[in-house]
């Protein structure tokens, strides 16, 4: 027997907490934005994911437990007795990435810790438990801090990371173990605490084998002989019970810390004025970061002063950025209003968030590109403007409200679709087109993909006008009263903010159909016109639904858009 001492911390609700902390504080939609309908504080809610047959239950709140769901259980078997369910899909790449930032967090109790399966942590506390008085108290502030964080824990700190996962799931709470106790204690607890899959657990228990003692009682090589053959060595009985007793050896196996870059400088005497001592803390930072092939993104400056005060400043940067100048300029305008005291003895520069950033090379004259150019202006107008300098960033959407959603400034990256230059004959359309016939370039910035009208919607393949778009978009369509002179045409007048318009010219309509993977049932089609008025204004405006489309009563107009 060893003398090292393992702390097991089994969590068994991480998963649900992790979706009801997102759902107290769900992201903020944008105004046209469909937002899915509260649920009750007591429904019971259950999170699946896929399973061999079918979805299979992740996590359950409370209600559902009480109403008979359990982990692990087929979705549809847990709806039979429970037709109330409430199911969710369950996030399981971030829980994997959230109880990783965990066990790095619970590194301020020891340096070695990891995750154990999908809801546990495991600690090597070998040494540390005399810093925190004691191995009772040490696991009473790990409680009490997950508490903090939302989180039921159940710990127990033992010889072995068997016998500590056994009595953290199976022993008494906040539970202790001697060396000299262990085996003892370990026969008590159920053949489940051994780790052990559920086929294995199924024969033992079809075998009279409730407990771990039982298993210790019989002869090792009948032990192997039944156990030992069936593909899982790592997994048997008796490995499990060996390394629970600690007979055969199983580390902690710790992963490396998250990269950090941090540069610190600590002063002899304390200063008044810090700024001449940050041009080396930026280099050195800039350094490390050229090192490691990486970009800031968004930087941290801490002045601590000798009264134990700290002023904190922050940066963003509009694209990944290595220049120290650069961002040392950022930063200059914030020590206007320092407050010094008695002065700063440590200055500590940090970068919060940073990226890959390839080696650029500068043009032949000295001077950088035009994305860095437009890259240090978004950055000086933030410094000096904050938050309302923002850009679109494009996203993956049919809809035009959804296109793009507003962001904190940043460079665009460049587009990655390559060009078409030629209209192959089959694809033409065309019967009796040459095949060697040249192709007249497009518009310039329009690609002849964007051109091809789809051949199932009349348009056999031929080349379509380009879609232009208002210059102006609406943040949210605004509804029009409208007059028109049959329901499917288009309107002959209009009335928007209290104005009436009356239209000239018009052209459609476009249709576009509802995004159905994510939009809800009764959401409606819409068909898109660009009219022109009297004053020679042009707007576009859609119709959303057809009438007798069954999805609602007569359809709806809305103004969506201005054109220069």
């Amino acid at each position: 027997m060893t003398g090292r001492r393992i702390v097991s911390i089994w969590l068994p609700r991480f998963a649900i907490a992790r979706w009801e902390r997102g759902r107290a504080a769900p992201p903020q939609a944008a105004p046209w934005e469909e937002t899915e309908p509260e649920l009750a504080a007591d429904a019971p809610v259950v999170l699946a994911a896929e399973g061999r047959h079918g979805p299979v239950i992740h996590a359950v709140t409370e209600a559902a437990a009480q109403a008979g769901a359990s982990v692990g259980a087929r979705v549809v078997d847990a709806r039979a007795l429970a037709p109330e369910l409430v199911v969710q899909p369950a996030d399981l790449a971030g829980d994997a990435a959230a109880l990783t930032r965990l066990a790095h967090w619970a590194r301020r109790w020891c340096p070695w810790s990891a995750t154990d399966g999908v809801d546990g942590l495991v600690l090597d506390t070998t040494g540390a438990a005399h810093l925190w008085g004691g191995e009772a108290a040490m696991l009473a502030d790990m409680e009490a801090r997950l508490a903090d964080l939302g989180q039921t824990a159940r710990l127990a700190v033992a010889p072995t990371h068997g016998a500590a996962w056994a009595l953290a799931r199976y022993g008494d709470a906040r539970e202790v173990s001697a060396p000299s106790a262990l085996r003892a204690r370990l026969a008590m607890l159920p053949v489940a605490a051994l780790r052990l899959d559920g086929q294995t657990r199924q024969t033992l228990r079809r075998l009279g084998l409730k407990r771990a003692g039982d298993l210790m009682a019989l002869p090792r090589a009948a032990l192997d002989r039944r156990f030992g053959h069936e593909g899982k060595l790592l997994a048997t009985p008796l490995r499990r019970i060996d390394q629970a007793l600690g007979h055969l050896p199983e580390p902690v196996v710790s992963p490396a810390p998250p990269q950090r870059f941090r540069a610190v400088q600590r002063l002899p005497e304390p200063v008044m004025d810090p700024q001449p001592w940050l041009s080396d803390l930026f280099a050195v930072l800039c350094a490390d970061l050229a090192r490691a092939g990486q970009g800031v993104r968004e930087i941290r400056l801490e002045l601590y002063r000798v009264d134990g005060q700290a002023s904190r400043f922050q940066a963003v940067t509009a694209r990944a950025t290595r220049d120290a100048d650069h961002l040392h300029r950022l930063l200059e305008r914030r020590f206007e209003t320092l407050d010094a005291g008695f002065g700063f003895d440590t200055l500590a520069l940090e970068a919060i968030r940073w990226e890959p950033q390839e080696a650029s090379q500068a043009g032949l004259d000295g001077a950088d590109g035009a994305e860095v150019a437009l890259a240090t202006l978004i950055d000086r107008l933030t410094g000096r403007i904050g938050a309302a300098v923002r850009s679109p960033d494009p996203e993956s959407s049919h809809l035009p409200e959804r296109t793009a959603r507003w962001g904190c400034a940043r460079v665009p990256e460049p587009p990655c679709r390559p060009a078409l230059t030629r209209l192959p004959a089959a694809a033409s359309g065309l019967a009796g087109a040459p095949s060697a016939a040249p192709h007249r370039s497009p518009k310039p910035g329009l690609l002849l993909a964007d051109r091809l009208a789809p051949a199932g919607l009349g348009g056999g393949g031929l080349v379509a006008p380009a879609r232009i778009r208002p210059l102006r978009l609406l943040r949210a369509p605004e509804r029009i009263e409208v007059l028109y002179t049959v329901p499917e045409g288009p309107p002959i007048r209009f009335r928007w903010r209290r104005k009436p318009f009356l239209i000239q010219r018009h052209q459609g309509p476009e249709r576009i159909a509802p995004e159905w993977w994510q939009a809800p049932a009764s959401a409606r089609l819409r068909d898109y016109y660009k009219v022109e008025v009297a004053d020679g204004a042009r707007f576009w405006l859609f119709r959303e639904g057809v009438a007798g489309d069954g999805r609602g009563g007569p359809p709806n107009w809305f103004l969506h858009g201005l054109f220069s």
